[in-house]
């Protein structure tokens, strides 16, 4: 049975979601010029990343299942934007770049917690035939705080330095944790005192008490997809890593956020709406694409004003991928088990971003900026390709549900 639909939780998140990410983007695009200062570099930033999302990968495991069990979801998504930004404002009293390491694995795991409780709320906030302008809006509200993040970044260095943008990101992030708090409702949910009856009952069927094996078969083809592209998606960071190495200045840094998240903020509900109406695996396979284009041009870096226009379209990516497959995953499942699906989902795609970062760092280390780059791409390109089959396998088996 579905929990009773409350809109007005897309619209509570969706403010959170502003807050946060305005928090997050101030700090996030004057980091790497912040580890500069403290003499670390690509190996270095591409450590941090990857550690901090490989705890951020198990966290979300841990949650999507977390989130199938408990009997409320709200208190696991309110301490998560609570804890996370809690330590933002501690990068200001940083001394050595190990301590950021430390930081960003705090927050990337508060993020992993909240993730698969929040967006299953989400889910059971609208029916299925508006999940993708759900996630769409939300994300357009989150994107939409990663410009403001930026500009602020931008108005305050001249006058406050690095540090004090680290601290200044303190009032979004408390703001987005009392949103959180005081709006978003959540009922008492039924099916959670039925699933732990079954499972304490010891006569439960094998697919019962092996849930994860009832995972549908279209759901783990999408997850092979999007693991494999995410193995060349490595941090954003070294996008910014690589616009200084070509020119940009540091200064500049913010504002190669606020490009593409303009482009990303007008972009996610459309992406979101069209999804409801046409094949999300179109829709996502094309964001690959446009993903692989942007990276390829990025290696080559034939002029400033290049990479200025190629990050202004590299936000058209984001919008096409994240709310549509995570509105693909979701209702690729049962209702009881969407907590589970996204928790496996944003875990792989987490441990090879965790890869990616890895390599990414290693590869530009002993071979140069270009060489990743065009690693990346190329995945991109092999993962839509994926996708697309995977829809025309779909269709050649008279599969009747929506894509």
């Amino acid at each position: 049975m579905e929990p009773q639909q409350s809109p007005g939780n897309v619209y509570a998140f969706g403010i959170t979601s502003f807050l946060n990410d305005t928090a997050s983007e101030m700090a996030y695009w004057v980091l790497p010029a912040f580890l500069v200062s403290l003499g670390a570099g690509p190996a270095q930033l591409g450590l941090i990343e990857g550690i901090a999302e490989s705890v951020a990968s198990f966290a979300k495991l841990f949650s999507g299942y977390l989130a199938d069990r408990v009997y409320r979801r709200k208190p696991l998504v309110v301490a998560g934007y609570l804890v996370a930004n809690a330590v933002k404002p501690v990068l200001a009293l940083v001394t050595a770049w190990w301590q950021i390491l430390l930081i960003r694995f705090t927050d990337r795991l508060a993020k992993g917690v909240r993730g698969a409780p929040r967006d299953v709320m989400v889910a059971e906030s609208v029916g299925k035939d508006r999940l993708g302008s759900a996630y769409g809006l939300i994300q357009s509200f989150d994107s939409a705080g990663a410009i403001a993040g930026p500009l602020a970044s931008l108005v305050l260095l001249p006058h406050a330095g690095i540090r004090g943008v680290f601290w200044a990101a303190a009032l979004p992030g408390v703001l987005a944790v009392l949103v959180a708090l005081i709006f978003v409702r959540e009922k008492p949910r039924a099916v959670t005192i039925e699933s732990s009856a079954v499972a304490t009952s010891g006569r439960a069927s094998s697919a019962a008490q092996q849930p994860v094996n009832s995972l549908p078969v279209s759901f783990y083809v999408v997850l092979v997809a999007v693991t494999l592209f995410s193995l060349g998606n490595s941090s954003d960071m070294f996008l910014v890593m690589r616009a200084q190495n070509v020119g940009i200045p540091v200064a500049m840094a913010p504002l190669l956020g606020l490009v593409f998240n303009v482009t990303y903020t007008f972009g996610s509900w459309p992406a979101g709406w069209f999804s409801d109406h046409f094949s999300r695996k179109w829709i996502a396979a094309t964001g690959y694409l446009i993903f692989a284009g942007v990276y390829f041009v990025f290696g080559r870096a034939p002029s400033t004003l290049a990479i200025w226009i190629t990050m202004a379209v590299y936000g058209l990516y984001y919008a096409l991928t994240q709310p549509v497959l995570k509105a693909l995953v979701v209702e690729t499942v049962a209702q009881k088990m969407r907590g589970r699906a996204l928790g496996i989902y944003f875990f792989t795609t987490s441990v090879a971003a965790l890869a990616a970062s890895l390599i990414t760092g290693e590869l530009w280390n002993h071979y140069g900026a270009r060489i990743p780059f065009y690693v990346s791409a190329a995945l991109a390109v092999v993962a839509a390709l994926l996708l697309v089959g995977s829809t025309s396998r779909d269709r050649s088996h008279g599969a009747v549900s929506r894509e």
